[in-house]
């Protein structure tokens, strides 16, 4: 990849990562602490438990970016459905 189409697509990266998570914190922003913790049944996940396993797997695959490739060896997925975010302000912050 050229330079040039290089910077191209990490702007377009960039631009399109800003827009989705504008959407996510729009959506978000609408719940209280107690929504983001609801489970609607057993076999559900929480959204801050969703955001939780997002935010370690973006963390994991943005990190070194374009010099390492995928999971990190320090990444403990499984743990990121056992703990949650404890209210939507800490969510937010990660």
């Amino acid at each position: 990849m050229s330079p040039s189409n290089e910077q191209t697509f990490l702007e377009s990266a960039s631009k399109l990562f800003r827009y989705y998570k504008k959407l996510g914190e729009g959506a978000i922003a609408q719940l209280s602490d107690k929504e983001i913790l609801m489970r609607p049944n057993d076999a559900s996940n929480s959204i801050a438990l969703i955001v939780h396993h997002l935010s370690g797997n973006m963390l994991s695959r943005w990190t070194d970016f374009l010099t390492s490739d995928g999971e990190k060896p320090w990444r403990n997925r499984e743990a990121e459905f056992e703990e949650s975010y404890i209210g939507k302000k800490e969510m937010m912050e990660a």
